[in-house]
């Protein structure tokens, strides 16, 4: 069982800089060193597959819960939409601790703005 509480500490000002290491060395590659994502992110390729979207304001990482976002990291999009999924993301459950995925969020949420922080708790509110 997964938890159902955030990791996510924003005021953690340690937590963020170890988050971008984080990121940097496991999710850059793919959702860029800016979180700006892969080109045409939302334009699926001809194996059916998504580019890696942005992880800043103008992405829909902002949409999901921080523990959906632990769980799409740790064990894959799979985990939130179903086993017949087809993703380039990779699992991560073997590669980073909890305390390493909960960084590598914090420091992506640090980058969002005001309104989009605000979106979420919103949007979390309500599930």
């Amino acid at each position: 069982m997964e938890t159902e509480t955030s990791g996510v500490n924003l005021h953690d000002q340690a937590q963020i800089v170890f988050g971008k290491q984080v990121y940097q060395n496991n999710c850059a590659s793919c959702h860029g060193v800016e979180l700006e994502g892969q080109p045409d992110w939302r334009k699926r390729g001809a194996d059916g597959r998504l580019p890696a979207p942005p992880h800043d304001d103008s992405g829909h990482t902002w949409h999901h819960r921080d523990v959906d976002l632990f769980r799409i990291t740790k064990n894959g999009v799979q985990d939130i939409v179903g086993p017949d999924y087809k993703t380039d993301m990779p699992v991560f459950k073997d590669i980073l601790t909890d305390d390493e995925i909960w960084a590598a969020l914090t420091y992506i949420k640090s980058t969002w703005g005001e309104r989009i922080l605000q979106y979420q708790r919103e949007a979390e509110s309500r599930r």
